[in-house]
């Protein structure tokens, strides 16, 4: 779709818009054309933003102005702006189609920090704030209600965490076989196993730096999280001398939680198992995303649901620790029913902690560039439905949320646990609590800075081969904290 700026150079906040009600547009701009066809003016008049849509003919339009005077400060004043011409484009859009996204003008990735920042401003508690987000941003009651109370954990945990907490990331990015929807760094076994021994050693240089690096300057590791990829591809051997010399290079006395990624059935093992145990961790996520066979088969696992149940009693009798269940809604061939049961399965089984994540249609995934199969917004909305209505009935709580560009219908991922077993390392992460060293290959670090809250980000080369032949992060890390 063209998008046509007048009186403004806000292209990302025209972009995140546009994606929220038209997915499937791309946007363009055309350098000095005459709007016609399917485009959007925006304008922006001092504190006052318009929008006019055309679509298909349909021509409709929306406002939005400041309540007060427009800050001084640049930051914030191009905050209050965006938001002025994203709501304009909102109510547009709105008036086109009749209907309102999910998420309202709400357009980013972490919705709970805009929740907990009203409540630590207000004192307020869930119910206002819920109330807030749905007359603010026209978030709907049900999505503002889990923003609401997943920021109630967001706020515990920032209290509990000190200052100089630190919580550390470590990839491994191999997996059995490549999923379909994956867009993340990870390469399938078959095509990379002669990789995996060079890459241990290149983590385990990586690791040693940076644990004299948190020495040096007084960080205190508060959670460890190893992620992928699946980290239990490795050999019981290489999971052990990771873990080991990670505890050698940096002190881990103060740290409170240790998750180690076992989302891969067919990679759970009792040795496996008792050696994560052995070395400190104490949670673990068993992944099926979907307990129907069929559905499994299609998105390129190697694993059946009796493989899901055989690795979860596996790990109720050798691991004895937290274990995170994850399920997809809107997966190829999926359905409201079959999710359902799949659903109802996980929680049969007693985990600690149930993530709901909604398909993603990543433009580097396979399944992207193949398409076909995949639910509609409708039926995914069915799907988290019967989710957000059961969850909470076996005692689970929201307590961390985010969303992401190209979700099927526009909705989120959540994730659930019991009380008292919330993941401090994902709360602290996604909202950007405490820095993030990640190291591994495609680690993202980010270095928060307490006092003003911004964040300068480190990235370690993005393939294995590459990250072998790296240095890591560390010396770009250290030349930002020098």
């Amino acid at each position: 779709m063209n998008i046509f700026l007048k009186g403004h150079e806000y292209r990302y906040a025209a972009e995140q818009a546009l994606m929220s009600f038209f997915p499937d547009q791309r946007p363009e701009y055309p350098d000095g054309a005459e709007p016609e066809g399917n485009c959007v003016i925006l304008s922006l008049d001092g504190a006052r933003a318009a929008a006019e849509l055309r679509l298909d003919g349909r021509t409709a339009r929306g406002e939005a102005e400041a309540d007060g005077p427009v800050p001084e400060n640049g930051t914030e004043r191009d905050r209050l702006l965006q938001k002025l011409v994203k709501l304009a484009f909102f109510r547009a859009a709105v008036e086109l189609r009749g209907s309102a996204p999910p998420w309202g003008a709400l357009t980013g990735v972490r919705p709970v920090k805009l929740a907990a920042k009203y409540m630590r401003q207000t004192g307020l508690g869930p119910a206002e704030t819920a109330e807030y987000m749905s007359e603010e941003y026209c978030v709907s009651p049900g999505r503002a209600e889990l923003c609401a109370r997943a920021a109630e954990y967001s706020l515990k945990a920032d209290a509990e965490l000190e200052e100089k907490d630190v919580l550390l990331y470590v990839g491994i990015p191999f997996c059995p076989s490549r999923c379909s929807y994956c867009s993340f760094v990870s390469s399938s076994v078959e095509r990379s196993l002669a990789l995996i021994g060079d890459y241990v050693e290149a983590l385990l240089r990586e690791i040693s730096a940076a644990g004299r690096l948190a020495a040096k300057y007084g960080m205190n590791v508060a959670a460890v999280y190893f992620g992928g990829g699946t980290p239990t591809t490795l050999s019981p051997e290489s999971l052990d001398r990771l873990m080991g010399e990670l505890a050698d290079a940096f002190d881990l006395s103060r740290c409170r939680e240790y998750t180690v990624e076992a989302g891969r059935p067919d990679t759970v093992t009792e040795e496996k198992l008792e050696t994560l145990r052995r070395r400190g961790a104490g949670r673990i996520s068993i992944n099926p995303q979907t307990m129907n066979d069929r559905v499994l088969a299609a998105i390129g696992r190697r694993h059946t649901a009796g493989d899901v149940l055989t690795a979860f009693a596996l790990a109720r009798e050798h691991f004895l620790g937290d274990i995170n269940m994850d399920l997809i809604a809107g997966l190829p061939g999926d359905g409201p029913d079959s999710f359902r049961r799949s659903l109802d399965t996980v929680l049969g089984l007693g985990p600690e902690n149930v993530t709901v994540h909604t398909l993603t249609m990543k433009r580097s995934s396979r399944l992207s560039a193949e398409g076909g199969g995949i639910p509609e917004g409708e039926a995914a909305a069915e799907m988290l439905g019967y989710a957000y209505s059961v969850l909470p009935s076996a005692g689970f709580s929201p307590y961390y949320l985010y969303r992401q560009k190209f979700s099927v219908g526009g909705f989120e991922n959540t994730g659930w646990c019991l009380r008292g077993h919330e993941s401090l390392y994902n709360i602290g992460m996604m909202e950007e609590l405490r820095s993030v060293i990640a190291l591994g290959a495609g680690g993202a670090t980010k270095l928060v800075h307490p006092g003003s809250g911004k964040i300068d980000r480190v990235f370690n080369k993005k393939y294995p081969y590459e990250y072998i032949a790296s240095s890591g992060c560390v010396p770009e890390l250290e030349k930002l904290l020098g």
